[in-house]
């Protein structure tokens, strides 16, 4: 068994970077897997009934939702952690800042992640350092085969090119994902440049600073400033700062949380239905919690 993908061609013009180019496109047939198919697969793997597996998977779902209304972010071992973050409207007045400004609500998903060595690295002083990535521990070892199944459906095309995650700070939006700030007033909009580029969507501007180094992605592809995405896109960054110093990310403002593992700091954010900016800082002595965003998670 193994993920299919199809070879597709980038053919769109406005982005110079990437056009004409072929890329891997995941693909999937048009069955979603549901509860029953779940409970059959566990079943096979596990000495339980699959009536009793059933109805913990009917009720993973309700104790999620009693989780979120406390406040309280979800982690499933193996797979992730998920929490509440929504979109709302900024008002000019902080009394006029309610529950009834939230928009848009929704889950964020932050995938488990495990360190895979990919090489080795020598250094002036003749020692060997292991080289290491972040890789989504579901993911790890998928194997991917190409497939000429027409019946099959693929995702929108992700375009695999070097990021240097370089950009100028822009115009905060009027709404966010997050957890509870709100800025400016700027529409969706910008140019079609970048690594992973749309023909429609919402532009991400992203500034960095510090000395460390960093990456932006979407679904594996690089993503730079200027690139236009779609509302919701999952995106993920890794920051890997100079020795002693812990980095900060922020999106429109509020701070997007950022997991440590063997000097690697990881985090993701949902791409709001706005222009946005991402602030990256690679390394600084003390932590800035941002406006009204939470503070360093580190597990």
């Amino acid at each position: 068994m193994s993920q299919k993908y199809i070879k597709s061609q980038n053919k769109n013009s406005h982005n110079a970077k990437s056009y004409g180019k072929y890329y891997a496109t995941a693909v999937y047939d048009n069955h979603f897997i549901g509860t029953e198919e779940l409970a059959d697969f566990i079943q096979q793997q596990a000495s339980v009934k699959k009536s009793d597996i059933k109805a913990v998977l009917d009720e993973l779902g309700a104790a999620m939702k009693h989780y979120f209304e406390l406040g309280q972010k979800v982690k499933l071992d193996g797979i992730g952690i998920m929490k509440v973050g929504f979109s709302s409207i900024g008002v000019a007045r902080i009394e006029d800042c309610t529950s009834a400004t939230i928009t848009t609500r929704r889950v964020l998903f932050q995938p488990e992640t495990e360190r895979v060595v990919v090489g080795q690295e020598k250094k002036s002083d003749g020692s060997v350092k292991q080289k290491y990535v972040n890789a989504i521990t579901l993911l790890k070892d998928v194997v991917f085969e190409e497939t000429h199944d027409n019946a099959m459906n693929a995702e929108p095309e992700d375009e695999d090119e070097t990021n240097t995650n370089s950009g100028t700070e822009g115009n905060d939006g009027s709404s966010q994902q997050g957890d509870n700030s709100q800025q400016g007033s700027s529409q969706n909009g910008g140019s079609q440049n970048g690594s992973h580029s749309q023909q429609s969507g919402f532009a991400l501007t992203i500034a960095t600073s510090g000395s460390g180094s960093s990456t932006v992605t979407l679904n594996g592809s690089a993503v730079s400033s200027g690139s236009n995405l779609s509302e919701d896109d999952e995106v993920e960054i890794s920051i890997t700062p100079a020795e002693g110093q812990v980095p900060t990310a922020t999106i429109n403002g509020s701070s997007i949380e950022l997991t440590e593992d063997d000097g690697v700091y990881t985090g993701s954010f949902a791409m709001p239905g706005q222009a946005s900016t991402l602030i990256i800082n690679t390394g600084s002595t003390g932590y800035d919690g941002g406006d009204g965003g939470e503070g360093l998670d580190k597990d």
